[in-house]
């Protein structure tokens, strides 16, 4: 599986920095958030940071590499980044397709009380992730 590809799609998704503070994981970089990592200086947090922290935090840690299909495995990755590697494990065990596990990850972001702040971005990743992981080629 290609980290680098699925590295590059989340951080299309993640971008810069970000201090809003309705966002849940407080101060963010690259998708680095100062709640999951409250010892980085997230400010100052390079992009080479970030892939280290994605690859050995996200994509292995979800199990990405395992993954035969490249798409399922982009997207769960996508999932560990922005839901948690708890969650990707959980909707890859029972979804069984591309469009499963996206349709899945709607469901939890609409039960969330921060979806009517953050839903339409979700909404627009999950789609976007589904084309650019091959998925809906």
């Amino acid at each position: 599986m290609s980290f680098n590809r699925a590295f590059e799609i989340v951080l299309g998704h993640e971008g810069g920095y970000s201090a809003d503070p309705q966002d849940p994981g407080g101060e963010t970089k690259f998708g680095i958030s100062k709640r999951a990592y409250p010892q980085l200086d997230i400010k100052a947090l390079t992009i080479e940071q970030a892939r280290d922290i994605y690859f050995k935090d996200y994509w292995v840690a979800a199990g990405c590499e395992h993954v035969a299909d490249e798409a399922m495995a982009i997207l769960m990755f996508d999932c560990a980044v922005n839901q948690g590697v708890f969650r990707a494990k959980q909707i890859a065990g029972k979804a069984k397709t591309p469009v499963e596990f996206q349709a899945e990850r709607a469901l939890h972001y609409a039960g969330l009380s921060t979806f009517q702040r953050f839903g339409r971005g979700w909404m627009r990743r999950l789609f976007d992730g589904l084309i650019k992981s091959g998925a809906a080629s």
